[in-house]
């Protein structure tokens, strides 16, 4: 099996992430700021040089605003395609 982060779909996660902070109008400094994060944590992940595990995805997108599950349903909505 191949480690997920080198996948297309692993890809589109971190494509749907970057989204919906874009359109909360939310900055890599801002997200980190409400996450008690350094700035580099936000753009590892986006990157992807840092891996996400499910709580971190829920705790990324409440801190954006959105439903973790709206987010969640959109990125398998675009994976499906």
């Amino acid at each position: 099996m191949t480690k997920s982060v080198f996948t297309d779909e692993y890809s589109i996660l971190l494509k749907t992430l970057i989204l919906v902070r874009k359109k909360a109008g939310i900055t890599q400094v801002e997200l980190a700021k409400k996450l008690k994060q350094p700035q580099s944590y936000i753009s590892k992940y986006e990157h992807g040089e840092r891996r996400l595990d499910v709580i971190e995805f829920v705790e990324i997108v409440n801190a954006l605003g959105a439903s973790p599950v709206d987010v969640f349903l959109s990125f398998i909505s675009e994976i499906s395609n």
